[in-house]
């Protein structure tokens, strides 16, 4: 029987999309027990479209799957996200023995070539923080996201993709070189990592990638055309050692749609996107691009954050320096949620110079990085819920490789 979703984001006026775009968008879901998307592993049945309404068929490897739950979501989020969508309901089948196999001689393929694009483990949620223009604080949005997902205990990389403009390495205070390691005779580069207090539990990590480790100073210009650029992030994906244990990874996306906006798509198709925004209005404008791109590369546009929202002064008077309601408006014309307005403080750009993020200090910004990183853990891009998971199918396929000596 179909279950039925609550209605998506007003898209009227869009054309429904075809089937081939749908198929595209459920590449981005993959399944945390397989590691493979449900179109690879032959989970999506069918797909039937009437107008703005879209039916998806799938096929589990068992009925009572405790991930059912978290596939179903992510199906519905990312096929609502397309324009024309306005209803997605779903329909659940059991895959027979010979499709189960099929499944699983994918799954143990797919370990054995190591066949996606990255080295991203396949339960790690992947966000593309984004803008469309330079100068909104979209990297201060990412250290400061990924500080405060830290602080509560997760493991989170950053990956600078600004290879341009890199400036992650002194927004989080972390320096050295770049180490290396060997895995299954091939070679690795490994994160420098930043441990980050918990006041309620375990400490967290956080794990990072920059052109900054490679260069001998921070104030050399490297002037690398798009191919070398797009190469450059390729290698920050495929030949790092991200670990199998990391919740989640933060890229901090070049301004602009780009050769490596586009080449990051796809590297990491289930990569989710965050817009970053200021509330003005040409900045939202500009903003609107980069929504546009990734719905054309079928990717998830999670949602937006507005930075540089206002200033309070001591006083309590608020200035809206750069206007107001851009990140509101962008958020209503792309149909998806602003997920947090980041105010503007002195304190955000000292301790970003300092390498201490202004979210692991009480201060308005700092309270506002932390509710925007509990929305994002809890509510617009969660984790998959792993507890339950009895059959745990990828780790027997890994023994079953390491048994055989693949």
């Amino acid at each position: 029987m179909p279950v039925d979703a609550p209605d998506q984001p007003d898209h009227s006026g869009a054309q429904p999309p075809t089937v081939d775009d749908i198929q595209s968008m459920l590449r981005g879901v993959i399944d945390p027990e397989l590691g493979s998307d449900i179109v690879e592993l032959g989970m999506v049945r069918d797909v039937a479209i009437d107008g703005g309404e879209v039916t998806v068929t799938i096929a589990l490897t068992t009925s009572g799957c405790p991930l059912r739950a978290q596939i179903q979501k992510d199906i519905r989020t990312r096929v609502g996200s397309l324009p024309g969508v306005a209803h997605v309901s779903l329909s659940w089948d059991e895959m027979n023995q010979e499709e189960k196999a099929f499944a699983m001689e994918r799954a143990r393929f797919n370990i054995s070539e190591r066949t996606e694009d990255s080295s991203v483990g396949p339960t790690t949620k992947v966000i593309l923080v984004s803008s469309g223009k330079g100068g909104v604080g979209k990297s201060s949005v990412t250290v400061n996201l990924a500080a405060a997902m830290a602080a509560t205990g997760l493991k989170v990389g950053v990956l600078d993709a600004d290879i341009w403009g890199f400036s992650v390495p002194r927004l989080l205070g972390v320096s050295g070189r770049l180490g290396g390691a060997e895995v299954d005779g091939k070679k690795f580069m490994v994160p420098n990592e930043r441990e980050v207090p918990n006041p309620d539990g375990p400490a967290g990590l956080l794990r990072v990638i920059s052109m900054g480790f490679l260069v001998e100073d921070e104030e050399s210009a490297l002037m690398w055309r798009g191919l070398m650029l797009n190469r450059g992030v390729q290698h920050f994906l495929q030949d790092v050692q991200w670990g199998d244990d990391l919740d989640y990874l933060l890229v901090d996306m070049p301004p602009g749609t780009g050769d490596v906006q586009m080449g990051v798509a796809k590297l990491i198709p289930r990569s989710e996107v965050l817009v970053v925004t200021t509330p003005a209005v040409n900045a939202q404008k500009v903003a609107s691009r980069a929504v546009s791109m990734s719905r054309k590369n079928f990717l998830r546009v999670a949602g937006v954050v507005e930075n540089m929202s206002a200033f309070v002064c001591d006083h309590g008077e608020r200035y809206e320096l750069f206007g107001s309601g851009g990140g509101q408006q962008l958020a209503d014309d792309a149909g998806v949620p602003l997920l947090g307005q980041i105010p503007m403080e002195p304190d955000v750009s000292v301790t970003g110079d300092a390498g201490e993020p202004v979210a692991l200090r009480d201060s308005p910004a700092g309270d506002a990085f932390r509710a925007l990183a509990d929305v994002v853990v809890n509510e617009a891009v969660p984790q998959p819920d792993m507890a339950g998971c009895s059959a745990r199918m990828l780790d027997a396929a890994a023994a079953s490789l390491d048994a055989l000596d693949l």
